[in-house]
């Protein structure tokens, strides 16, 4: 017997909304935070495959161990991996992860292990399960394994009331919001037809410096900061949300301000990324003068999850009033609640 597709899958996508939808037929589940993952295991063979084909199994060889234990022997599951920390979810552990030394990898799988959380069953045996609702894609899902720490299903509500209460507690324990789904939709890869909605936040940030754009002539996006206690400037995140007229624009508007010194005691805008190592890191430096509001969803250590949303200018802020204290933490919740509302096996 093969299975029913072979790797990789671009995997369904939601888009933004403000407001959940409501009525009959919606699904409703906490929005993790982590990697998505679709997994093939074919016997022993276990593939995790990323949002953009890339293999990950190298990575989470302790996950592997996990997932041949839970899941029947010929399966295709779409979930997300996740790290769970003691104060909830950890991204930033989970992207160290993704290191090239097989010899760091397995020290880190000890010290570091990880969880993987199922949302939608693909295929079983040789079946290809895409095309059935997924109102029959989450039955089948939730007679396939028995749900541990280790490997779980995804709690799940009809009830809006519910989803609601979930992304304010939730969030305390990593999750990033809430997805929904409609339960007569088949899966379609690659597709934005699932909502998700997200906590947003406002915060005012020192403009610290910018990236060019792809076209020459053009800002990117520009570098924001905020300052601890002591007065450091930290680079905390980016906002690029602007169309190609305002990018042109911008390199005008930030000329007075350039060669000044801004990142450069605390964290600067140079960390290579794991994902994107051959990327240009280069940044025009700013005098840390400009202030400007942006919206942001998540907070992961000292700087923003995401990429922000430019908001406006704030010329009526100085620069050195914009500090950690706007960025107020979620009501911590135990990550351990959510897991034992997982379902519990049936049939």
């Amino acid at each position: 017997m093969t299975l029913a597709f072979a790797p990789p899958l671009e995997p369904m996508l939601a888009k933004a909304h403000d407001e959940l939808p409501q009525g009959a037929g919606w699904r409703y589940e906490p929005k993790w935070d982590g990697f998505r993952a679709i997994v093939f295991r074919d016997g022993d063979t276990v593939e995790l495959s990323s949002r953009g084909g890339r293999p990950l199994a190298r990575y989470f060889p302790e996950l592997l161990e996990a997932l041949r234990a839970a899941l029947p022997a010929q399966c295709i599951l779409d979930g997300e991996i996740i790290l769970p920390g003691p104060k909830g979810l950890d991204f930033e552990a989970l992207q160290s992860r993704l290191h090239p030394a097989a010899s760091r990898v397995n020290k880190l799988a000890a010290e570091l292990p990880t969880s993987f959380v199922a949302f939608d069953l693909l295929g079983l045996g040789a079946d290809d399960w895409r095309g059935r609702p997924f109102g029959e894609r989450r039955d089948g899902l939730e007679r396939l394994f028995a749900s541990t720490t280790r490997v779980f299903v995804t709690p799940q509500t009809d009830d809006p009331r519910q989803a609601k209460q979930w992304f304010v507690d939730f969030e305390g324990a990593g999750c990033d919001g809430v997805i929904a789904r409609r339960e007569e939709l088949p899966y379609r890869p690659g597709e934005r037809v699932m909502v998700k909605v997200k906590h947003g936040r406002m915060a005012d940030c020192v403009v610290g410096g910018y990236r060019e754009g792809k076209t020459p002539g053009t800002v990117g996006s520009l570098l924001l900061g905020l300052y601890d206690d002591a007065g450091v400037l930290h680079h905390v995140g980016h906002t690029s949300s602007f169309s190609a007229k305002e990018k042109k624009a911008l390199v005008e508007q930030l000329a007075p301000y350039r060669d000044g010194d801004s990142f450069g005691e605390g964290r600067t805008p140079d960390a290579a990324s794991r994902w994107a190592a051959k990327e240009e890191k280069a940044w025009v430096k700013l005098k840390p003068e400009l202030v400007c509001e942006v919206r942001y969803d998540f907070v992961q250590g000292d700087r923003f999850r995401h990429a922000t949303t430019f908001q406006r200018w704030r010329p009526d802020r100085t620069a050195s009033s914009c500090n950690y204290s706007q960025l107020l933490p979620p009501r911590p919740f135990s990550l351990d609640v959510i897991v034992a509302q997982a379902p519990k096996k049936r049939g």
